[in-house]
């Protein structure tokens, strides 16, 4: 029977090794982007809306015989590059999953107690909410940037958060641990690829702005997906994200009741969980709204996403408040 201290060793050499490899997967996502010039990645955007306009049952003129070629040429020479970013992605994704798993049987609990710990499961949920896409969605491009993030997160984790596996505090001993923390964690890996996804729709329609002569974009927007596709990723993640941050709010709601006595205190953290949560609402309901669908909502999901970073960095490092045993 492995100890716990074997247990929580194996944990840090498998977070290490998920980092390694996260951070070879972002670069083979790099160099696939590279590889992909502005103009075929313009046919490609022709062909897919020659496809959306066949499968909604709208008249659209097929692209011409060079551009099917190019395009298919293209997909020859970046396919390679992109099974073997995903093969790393899935390998980094099982490596990190044992690593957060071994920290929970190391613990004897769930293994989101902390702050080191919460890093790691919520950089979990976002890899496992991009290659849930990868498998339906056109978002290799995003895989650069939440890959990204994931490494840069991962690394601050074991640097700078680092703690050893050990017991919770008092006030985290509850089984509300598991339902309104899980909750969050989900949540916010989904959200991740939903700011990968509207960050990179704001840079495609800035420069589908500039560009009115329909040719293609130079530099690295030219090389993204359809304006429409990326703003069609955005939602989809932001529509299954916000009502399970929903339940999160209010499991935390329901567990301040059996903690402190009341449901809602304007504590810091929750005031932060609120302001997220409006600032979501909001985006979800301008993208229903004539005027403010677009460029403008984007901002709304992008000023979202900065108050779920605040409300677990900020709040959890630089506030005082009755979640202040998280940070440690």
């Amino acid at each position: 029977m492995p100890t716990p201290t074997f247990l929580a060793e194996l944990s840090d050499r498998l977070i290490y090794s998920a980092i390694a490899v996260y951070a070879l997967a972002m670069l083979t996502y790099a160099c696939q982007a590279a590889r992909r010039s502005p103009a075929v990645a313009h046919d490609v955007r022709q062909m897919e809306h020659v496809a959306a306009g066949a499968h909604t049952g709208r008249n659209a003129s097929s692209p011409p015989r060079t551009v099917v070629d190019r395009a298919t040429t293209e997909g020859a020479a970046t396919q390679r590059l992109e099974r073997i970013a995903a093969a790393l992605t899935m390998l980094a994704f099982v490596l990190h999953l044992a690593g957060v798993l071994t920290r929970g049987l190391a613990a004897g609990r769930a293994p989101w107690g902390n702050m080191y710990e919460f890093t790691a499961a919520a950089t979990l949920a976002a890899t496992a909410a991009y290659l849930a896409f990868l498998r339906r969605q056109p978002v290799r491009d995003l895989g650069v940037w939440i890959l990204a993030l994931v490494t840069l997160c991962l690394g601050l984790a074991v640097t700078v958060l680092y703690t050893p596996a050990g017991d919770l505090v008092p006030a985290l001993n509850s089984y509300w641990l598991v339902i309104h923390v899980a909750a969050a964690i989900i949540a916010g890996g989904v959200f991740t690829v939903g700011a990968a996804a509207t960050g990179l729709y704001l840079l495609r329609r800035r420069a589908d702005a500039r560009d009115t002569s329909g040719q293609a974009t130079r530099g690295y927007a030219g090389r993204l997906p359809a304006g429409a596709t990326l703003e069609r990723v955005a939602h989809t993640a932001h529509l299954f994200a916000f009502p399970v941050w929903t339940f999160a709010v209010l499991a935390g709601a329901i567990w301040a009741e059996d903690s402190w006595g009341r449901y809602w205190g304007w504590d810091p953290k929750e005031t932060w969980a609120f302001i997220t949560w409006v600032l979501y609402a909001a985006y979800l309901h301008a993208q229903s709204t004539a005027g403010w669908r677009g460029r403008k909502a984007a901002w709304l999901a992008l000023a979202g996403y900065a108050a779920f970073l605040f409300n677990f960095v900020g709040v959890n490092l630089f506030i005082t408040g009755l979640h202040s045993y998280a940070g440690v």
